[in-house]
């Protein structure tokens, strides 16, 4: 009879010598000795094996649940579509020219962000406890200074296609060395960095996707630059902007829209969206109001494909809205422009 024994040795003086575990034995069929263990033996088998086949069937990787691959297919169909859009709204925008004299780009080297460098960024979007947009007017306000900071905040809710709350108005309380009169134009001056880290920051609503202030003072980052038109950051979802140059040397249409450019420009940067410098785009930097006047309402291909990708919405149901949005305001010009657009990704959704 061949035979095996497993041993163990618990190196404890007090057992003496290693004794023998229960024994797994080896027989030879034609064994008359064994055939009496031989049931047995085969019951510890199959037992073993039972065992072993379910730490296997336990140690499986679980297969991701159907509606997770649904979901992911369905953003990889919304990724394409947005990419194919890009194509089919080009021709609505003037690429970035050469800079002119003072332009943003002549004394900023910036390298853009695309549609795909944006994804591959991780950026911060709305989530599901996190999808309003609030408005903080900051300081005293005339009657048509506030009726801007209403329309303004009526774009956004559209633009962005997120809910949009405007806030009771706050003092804004600045004190040096938050706080400078301009060399140039002797006015005074607020620190963007106060307002962010100091007042908004602090007050941050826990199911807010932004905070955005207004203020009609005017702003500066630090003492290398003569003033802002606002600010905002990237990761902490708090922007600001002012009123103080918007009505400069212009009629109240293009005070207003003035003022959407700088306020969706704003919030797009609280939404991870760098400058844009592919096109002449909303995202654009502008270094003056000479080069905000020749920026568009809108944001280019590239940065629509960022919206509508952060805010999970029809890109041609959302230039409809933005339509709507300018001919109840009077913005005929660009009303029509929104409808030509939606027309023009509708007709690549005909095609296929």
């Amino acid at each position: 009879m061949d035979r095996a024994m497993i041993y163990v040795s618990l190196n404890n003086p007090r057992l003496g010598k290693p004794r023998p575990l229960p024994q797994v034995v080896l027989t030879r069929p034609d064994d008359p000795i064994s055939r009496p263990l031989r049931q047995v033996v085969l019951t510890r088998l199959a037992t073993i094996a039972l065992l072993a086949f379910a730490l296997l069937a336990c140690s499986k990787p679980a297969e991701k649940p159907a509606s997770n691959m649904a979901a992911a297919r369905e953003a990889k169909k919304e990724r394409a579509e947005l990419r194919s859009n890009i194509k089919k709204i080009e021709p609505f925008f003037k690429p970035m020219g050469k800079p002119l004299s003072n332009d943003w780009l002549e004394t900023h080297h910036e390298p853009g962000q695309t549609f795909e460098e944006y994804l591959d960024a991780d950026p911060v979007k709305p989530t599901k406890e996190r999808q309003k947009i609030y408005v903080l007017p900051l300081g005293k306000f005339n009657a048509n200074q506030q009726k801007i900071i209403d329309v303004t905040a009526e774009y956004l809710k559209v633009f962005y296609d997120l809910p949009v709350e405007e806030l009771t108005a706050k003092p804004l309380v600045a004190v040096h060395p938050n706080v400078r009169q301009n060399k140039l134009t002797k006015t005074r001056q607020i620190k963007t960095g106060h307002i962010l880290n100091d007042i908004l920051k602090p007050q941050l609503p826990n199911d807010a996707a932004a905070l955005i202030a207004f203020t009609v003072d005017d702003l500066y980052p630090n003492e290398t630059m003569s003033y802002l038109f606002g600010q905002a950051s990237l990761e902490e979802r708090v922007g600001v902007w002012s009123l103080a140059r918007m009505d400069d040397n212009t009629d109240q249409r293009n005070f207003l829209i003035r003022t959407l450019k700088i306020a969706a420009h704003e919030t797009g940067h609280m939404f991870s969206m760098r400058h844009c410098t592919k096109y002449e785009c909303l995202m654009s930097g502008t270094n003056h109001l000479q080069e905000t006047d020749r920026r568009p309402i809108d944001a280019c291909p590239e940065c629509t494909a960022k919206i509508c990708w952060l805010s999970d919405v029809d890109q041609a149901e959302r230039y409809k809205k933005l339509a709507d949005f300018c001919r109840k305001n009077g913005l005929v010009k660009e009303a029509d422009e929104f409808v030509k657009k939606a027309a023009a990704v509708n007709a690549e959704a005909r095609t296929k």
